[in-house]
């Protein structure tokens, strides 16, 4: 498999995860699942654009500012709540709203190629 091939892989398994958690009411589950489906989504535009993978967090933030604004503004606005699941429980009305950034942000890729 391409490194292509396996992002699309990556996003559809984390989507399918997102939704079954979030359907049994596993928030924080469903959350971690959506972003990295939105995690997998900006790096398969990222490579598709630099040929390069973003080693951590920091990098893909910093492609994505420079590179895709309208994506980083989105995300740098959940990520923090995507943190506090490693500790804290999150509920329904969060897990929704990564639900819906997650087809936003594939919507907004969709549209630039």
């Amino acid at each position: 498999m391409s490194i292509e091939e396996d992002l699309k892989a990556n996003i559809r398994e984390f989507l399918d995860s997102a939704e079954r958690d979030f359907l049994e009411s596993r928030y924080n589950s469903a959350i971690n699942s959506y972003f990295k489906a939105i995690a997998a989504l900006y790096d398969l535009n990222i490579y598709k654009l630099k040929r390069v993978l973003p080693k951590n967090h920091a990098e893909r933030f910093l492609f994505l500012k420079t590179s895709f604004n309208e994506v980083y503004l989105i995300v740098s606005s959940i990520f923090n709540d995507y943190t506090k699941t490693y500790n804290l429980r999150l509920g329904k009305k969060e897990a929704m709203i990564f639900r819906e950034n997650a087809k936003k942000i594939n919507q907004l890729f969709e549209s630039k190629t």
